[in-house]
Order: C-alpha cells, then sequence, then structure tokens
C-alpha cells in the first residue's frame, strides 16, 4: 500500500449533460465533462464559455459609479489635485496603475499613495488623510482597499475630501460614510457579477470614464485579477482571457523589463507567468519596501529606469525568497514545541522580528503543511501590537469566525480564505482560544484532511493529441475554473525511476489495455522506494502536451500517487539489514524474527520496532494490519509463516529472508543412497561416525552432513541404533517408507520452502503471498459473516 497524500474526491457528472454538450458543441468527451463540473448546464453558457462574446458589464450598473464620474470629471476639468490611495499588493499595484494611466490619458491633476506595510499598515490611515488635505488633495480614490475605512472617511469629511471608495474586499455590518461606494457585493448591488478583483473594479470605473472598453489596460488589469486568487467566471474571465493575449504583445517598458528579466518567452504568457513570476515579484516590493516602486516601473515610459526597476524588484524578490524560507523553519519549530495540531485546529501563531510583509506567504506554507486553518503574527513588544496574516481551510470562513471576534480586533479585513488583522499583543491568546473554540464547532476530523477534488476518472485510451489540445479552450484557468485534474484508476507500471540532479523527480510509463502515458512527478522522486514495480498504481495530475524535438506527445504532471493493494519488496540475497531498516517507513513497522539467535544481532535502534516469532502460539497472536512487515529471517516452517499472516491484511511485505545456511544447495539423498549406506552398515557392522563419517562421505563425494542426515532417518524409521557416534543395524526391522521420517520430512519441507520462498522468481514470490493472504481474508470474512 501507499497513501495519497489527500482525500480524493472525484466529482460526479450528469452523463446524459455531457452527452448533449458533447453532441450539440461538437467536443470530446473530457472536455464535456470538464464544462458540467464547473456547473456550465446549458448548451449556450458551454459555447460562450468555450468560444465567448466578449461583452462586459455595463459599469454603471455598480452603485455609485454615476456619482462617483462626475465628481471625478468635474475634477479633471477644474484641475483639481486627485489622490488616488492603493493598496501594496499586485491587485493593489494593478489597480492603481490602471487609474493612474487612465487619469493621466484624461488630462487630470492625479498622484498615487500607497501606504507603507511597516509603518502604516492596511488601508487608509487618518495620518494620510490629514496630510493629503494639508498639500491641497480634495478628492480621493481608494483602490483595493477602503470598505472598513469607517473612521478615515469620517475624518475625509471633516477636513473636507470628497472620498471615492472602490474595493471588493467583505463589507462589514457598518459601512463608511463616502461620496460614493463602487463594491460589486454591496447588499442592495444589482451588478451582474459579485467577483470582481480590486482591479476589476478599478477597471469598471475606467471604462464609466472612457464611455468604452479601455482595451488598452486588459493587459494591466490581469495581473491583479489573475493574483488576487478572483473567480475565472464570467467577466474576470474575460478580463484574464483577453489580458494575457495583449500581455503577450505589450507594449508597457516596465512590464517588458521585468519579463525580459525573468526570462519568460512573450509567447508562452498564461497565467502561471503571472502567478509564478509577474505577481510574487510586485509583491515582493511591498513586502519588504514600498510598493511605489512597482506602480513607477508600470508608469514609466524610460527604458533605462525600467531596466533598474525591474533588476531592482528582481533582488528583492529573492530576498523575499530567502526571509520567506526562515521565518517559515522558526514558525514549524514553534507549532511543534508550543501548539501541536493534534489539540489545536486553528493554528495562532507569532514572534518578535517576522517580517510582517511575509507572513501571509508563510501562513499559506504552514496551511499546507499542517491543514489547518492559520494566522501568522509579529509581535511589536514596544507598542503592545501584533499584525498579521491569516489564511484558512474548506468549511472555516475567515471573515465570518473573525468578525465574532471584533471586540479585541480594532482593525481586520478580508475574504472567507485570507485575512488581515492587528490586536494588541494581550489578546492573542483569547483570539487563539476563541477561535479554536469556533472550529471545534465547525470542523470535523475529516474536515482536517486535505481534499483534493478531481474533474473526472480516465482511461488511458482516452487521452489523446486532440482531447488535449479541445481543452486548451477552458483557459486561462484559476479560481473556480481550476486546471483540470483527473484520476488514472489501477494502471500497471511499465518503468519507474528517478530523474533529476538530485534524483528527486519521479519519472514513470504506465500501461492500461496497450495504451501508456507518461507522468512526471516534480519532487515526488522519494515515492520511488515506495512503489513496487510489479504494484498496480493509481495517480492524479494535470493532463499536458509534451512537445520535444517536434514530437507531441499526451503526458501527467502527477500530483499524487496511491497503492491500493499490499505490494512486496524484495531484499532477498542483500547482505546488510541496516539498508533495508533505513528504506521501511517507520510507522506500523514489525520486524519479525524466527530464529532466536538472530534476535541477538539485530541492530539496537531498531529492537523497538522487533517481534520475535518462535512458535505457532506467537504466530498466532501477531497483529499486522497495516502493518510494514520485514520477514527478517527464515522461518522453521511453512505452517509457521501462514499462521503469522492469518487474518492480516498487510500494507506491505519486505522479504529479506536471511538464512546461515541453504538446504536447496545441498545434496539431499536419493533412494538409491540410502540403498547403498544400508548395505555398507550390513556388511561392515557398527561404525563410528564421529571418526569414519567424514571419510565415508569422501569417498562417495558426499559431505559429512549426508551421512549425518541418512542416519538421523535411519533412526527416526528404528532401522539402526546411534550411541555416542556409534550407528548400529537394528535386526528384525519392519520395512517402512523414507518419508515416514520425521528427519525426512522436516528436510523435504526446508528444502521446498527455501524452493518457494528463497529461490523462486519475485512474480512466483508475490502469487505465493497473495495466496496466503487471500485465503486469511477469505477465511476472516466467512466467520464474520457466519458470526
Amino acid at each position: 500500500m501507499l497513501s495519497s497524500k489527500t482525500r480524493w474526491i472525484v466529482r460526479k457528472s450528469d452523463e446524459q449533460l455531457i452527452k448533449m454538450l458533447e453532441t450539440e458543441l461538437k467536443i470530446t468527451p473530457l472536455v464535456a465533462s470538464l464544462l458540467v463540473n464547473r456547473g456550465i448546464s446549458t448548451v449556450e453558457s458551454a459555447r460562450y464559455f468555450l468560444f465567448g462574446k466578449e461583452e462586459f458589464h455595463d459599469p454603471f450598473l455598480l452603485k455609485g459609479m454615476d456619482i462617483a464620474v462626475t465628481r471625478i470629471r468635474e475634477a479633471i476639468e477644474n484641475q483639481e489635485p486627485i489622490l488616488i490611495f492603493g493598496d501594496y499588493d499586485a491587485d493593489g499595484v494593478s489597480s492603481t496603475s490602471v487609474l493612474m494611466m487612465t487619469l493621466r490619458d484624461l488630462g487630470a491633476n492625479v498622484q498615487f499613495y500607497i501606504p507603507n506595510r511597516f509603518t502604516e499598515g492596511y488601508g487608509p490611515n487618518e495620518a494620510a488623510f490629514r496630510n493629503a488635505a494639508d498639500n491641497g488633495i480634495n478628492l480621493i480614490i481608494t483602490v483595493d482597499t477602503g470598505i472598513s475605512a469607517v473612521h478615515e472617511a469620517t475624518i475625509a469629511k471633516e477636513l473636507g475630501i470628497d472620498l471615492i471608495i472602490t474595493d471588493h474586499h467583505e463589507p462589514g455590518p457598518i459601512l463608511p460614510e463616502a461620496l460614493a461606494i463602487i463594491h460589486p457585493k454591496l447588499p442592495d448591488s444589482i451588478y451582474p457579477f459579485r467577483e470582481l478583483a480590486g482591479v476589476g473594479v478599478a477597471f469598471k470605473l475606467a471604462q464609466a470614464l472612457y464611455g468604452e472598453v479601455p482595451e488598452h489596460l486588459l493587459e494591466i488589469a490581469v495581473i491583479g485579477t489573475i493574483a488576487d486568487l478572483v473567480s475565472l467566471t464570467d467577466e474576470n474571465r474575460l478580463i484574464a482571457k483577453k489580458g494575457l493575449e495583449r500581455l503577450k504583445t505589450t507594449k508597457n517598458i516596465g512590464l517588458k523589463a521585468i519579463l525580459k528579466l525573468a526570462g519568460v518567452d512573450p509567447l508562452s504568457i498564461n497565467e502561471e507567468t503571472i502567478g509564478f513570476t509577474l505577481a510574487p515579484r510586485i509583491n515582493a516590493v511591498g513586502r519588504l519596501e514600498d510598493a511605489d516602486l512597482a506602480v513607477q516601473l508600470i508608469l514609466t515610459d524610460d527604458p533605462l529606469e525600467a531596466d533598474s526597476l525591474a533588476a531592482e524588484m528582481d533582488a528583492l524578490n529573492k530576498s523575499r525568497q530567502s526571509i520567506v524560507n526562515t521565518i517559515t523553519a522558526e514558525a514549524m519549530e514553534e507549532v511543534e514545541k508550543n501548539f501541536p495540531i493534534d489539540s489545536n485546529k486553528v493554528l495562532v501563531i507569532g514572534k518578535e522580528g517576522w517580517n510582517a510583509g511575509v507572513i501571509g506567504i508563510v501562513a499559506s506554507r504552514l496551511v499546507e503543511k499542517y491543514y489547518r486553518p492559520t494566522i501568522v503574527l509579529n509581535f511589536d513588544p514596544e507598542k503592545g501590537v501584533a499584525k498579521g496574516s491569516a489564511r484558512s481551510i474548506a468549511g472555516f470562513d475567515l471573515f465570518k469566525n473573525l468578525s465574532t471576534c471584533r471586540d479585541i480586533l480594532p482593525h481586520f479585513g478580508g475574504h472567507p480564505m485570507a485575512a488581515g488583522m492587528t490586536l494588541n499583543l494581550e489578546n492573542v491568546t483569547e483570539l487563539r482560544s476563541r477561535l479554536n473554540a469556533l472550529a471545534e464547532q465547525q470542523l470535523t476530523a475529516k474536515d482536517l484532511i486535505p481534499v483534493t477534488y478531481l474533474d473526472e476518472e480516465i482511461q488511458l485510451q482516452n487521452v489523446n493529441l486532440s482531447s488535449l489540445d479541445e481543452m486548451s479552450l477552458l483557459a486561462p484557468f484559476g479560481v473556480d475554473n481550476p486546471k483540470p485534474k483527473v484520476l488514472i484508476n489501477n494502471v500497471d507500471i511499465t518503468s519507474i525511476k528517478k530523474i533529476g540532479s538530485e534524483q528527486n523527480h519521479l519519472k514513470v510509463l504506465v500501461n492500461e489495455k496497450g495504451a501508456n502515458l507518461d507522468g512526471v512527478g516534480f519532487g515526488l522522486g522519494h515515492l520511488v522506494d515506495h512503489i513496487s514495480p510489479a504494484s498496480k498504481i493509481s495517480l492524479i495530475g494535470e493532463l499536458s502536451v509534451n512537445e520535444w524535438n517536434n514530437i507531441r506527445k499526451p503526458q501527467i504532471f502527477i500530483h499524487d500517487i496511491a497503492v491500493e493493494s499490499w505490494q512486496l519488496f524484495d531484499y532477498r540475497g542483500q547482505k546488510r539489514i541496516n539498508s533495508l531498516s533505513n528504506a521501511v517507513p517507520v510507522e506500523n513497522r514489525k520486524f519479525i524474527i524466527f530464529n532466536q539467535e538472530h534476535l541477538e544481532k539485530i541492530n539496537p535502534n531498531l529492537m523497538a520496532d522487533t517481534i520475535l516469532i518462535k512458535d505457532i502460539e506467537a504466530a498466532k497472536a501477531f497483529k499486522g494490519n497495516k502493518a510494514n512487515i520485514v520477514l527478517v529471517d527464515f522461518p522453521s516452517s511453512k505452517e509457521i509463516l501462514e499462521v503469522l499472516l492469518n487474518g492480516t491484511q498487510p500494507a506491505r511485505i519486505y522479504a529479506y529472508f536471511h538464512k546461515e545456511s541453504s538446504d536447496f544447495f545441498s545434496t539431499i539423498p536419493t533412494r538409491d543412497h540410502f540403498k547403498w549406506f544400508y548395505a555398507f552398515l550390513l556388511k561392515k557392522g557398527p561404525m563410528d561416525l564421529k571418526r569414519h563419517g567424514d571419510d565415508l562421505a569422501k569417498q562417495r563425494g558426499w559431505s559429512q552432513e549426508t551421512i549425518n542426515f541418512m542416519s538421523k532417518v535411519f533412526s527416526d524409521l528404528d532401522f539402526v541404533t546411534i550411541n555416542n557416534g556409534f550407528i548400529t543395524l537394528k535386526t528384525g526391522a519392519q520395512k517402512r517408507d523414507l518419508t515416514d521420517s520425521r528427519t525426512y520430512q522436516i528436510k523435504q519441507a526446508q528444502y521446498e520452502l527455501e524452493r518457494e520462498l528463497l529461490f523462486s522468481s519475485f512474480q512466483e514470490l508475490k502469487s505465493w503471498f497473495d495466496l496466503v493472504i487471500q485465503e486469511s481474508v477469505e477465511t476472516e470474512e466467512a466467520i464474520s459473516e457466519w458470526i
């Protein structure tokens, strides 16, 4: 067996609906099922999703849009200074850039301000608003922030500043008193799509100001839309799809500089370019310094400045990666030592000196490792406050649960799956206690096991280039339109090996009914040691097309692997058991020793996992369900091994079968041997085996053991007496068959057992164990039914 890292759940599809889409749209069953799994249930909606109408919603359907546009146009006409108040992440940076480009293009007197994460924290703040008023600003437009700025809105009103809020974060129970709030999730909103990113809302404001869709801004809008992990459906899908196409041919000097520095081929740009290349570099600036640098990169028209800013951003990103790795290691140590997951359904940890700019990433990594809602805090003892970021799991709505703690959270905001907050240090313990109490009510043990939702269980024969090419019509992928993940169930392994300079990746070729598929598992190289080549494996992952030397063929990027049945690992003939001990998983490990003398030679470090099975009674008492069983030495009989496995369904069996000497290659005397020896004793009379046995063996070309063995067989059959090494024939002995001798029976049994266990092929040994295990399982089931 090999357990998967997560629970695999294959979505159930409406087969009739799949067939209808397949027929009406002339698409493959795979793509039809993927559409149905995304909630697309009509031919028209499927056609729109695949081929698109490319129509944006009317921006004036957003409440407050008419008021905002009127006030902004008035400010442009009168050349009033306008301040765009943004946020320091990729969504905030792209939102700020979109509105800056729009207002500059329309002739506005505009500037932007992004608060410093470390000195000001998230969102609008009173000091910034007062400073703006002192500098003659009387119109502030927030982007990707502001919905929680109730106090700051009051200050703006007192200062005579008109405040327009554009945001997409969850609205609280009390809304700020602003001139206009443009937000798709307002309680009385009639806007057709609620899931816009902050930049999506800014883009809608730009659309309203231009009076048409500003296509040139889509390459900026796509950055925040994808980076902020909003639903890539409806209008977001349109922004992403068209934005990625424009990004491939962008004329933006700053974006070209950062893409070139990152080694990105423009024609290969897709959603992953933003997720893994652009967004991390933009976010790194706001996490470590001032996000202004990223906005300047997007707005600059100077190639030299663009190259300089891109290089600075790239360096900051490398620094950010190093800081994240360090804090993550410290955070994991904190969890293991002080807040173990068996007693904490929500992790709330913090430390002085942790960089507040990267703790959101650290929180995400802890969720990946421990699969618990997690808050990571930076402690500031001088100010007596803690600032943190939170990430959640399915089933635990962060925003909703944090909302019940408003009395100790003077400042927080976010989504069901992510949030940011500030609180007094003295309330951290209370926050941890409250959230864990809420989690106890809301999360079951099953909820705390990671889940991977799969679109389809597929047969290898249905994986072909045409279906994979057609699948690309579903892109761009993201939230609510994830990259399709499929299950390939119980297929044979043609080959499996480790690859990569550090041998940390896996390459496998699987086969099912004559159809083959290559698979690559990055970071899964260690699994090779835990997969027996004879096993059938199940794997999940993303299908793709591998192109090499102008040859295109399907492949799967493997995310996880499982083996449902027990596995046999063949270590027969290996000299050192220590190498085996390193290969066997520690969990539920059982080293079985049948001979007392071998117990004394076992590594002391393995003694805790070692069991001596010296007789049938000990074998009966053994419990090995789901165990990793190591058969260290050779059993004295087939029966003891069969009894040991009776009623047991092991996870794995490691066959080592150490034996000091083999009966298989020793001479087993034939009946002619016995006849000759009997005649010799009859003719020569009593003989001293100790003195003359070896000479006799050499004369006949036998071994001393052969002489001793035949003597013991004769003794068993009462043909001779052996006294102090002297063997003497008995007179009048009755004729008996050799097989009546217990010594002969044991020898034959050992010979046969060695043939079956030691000198059989891998497949023969596997079949032998299969038979024993299957029989024991069937017996157990029969007994259970009868009882």
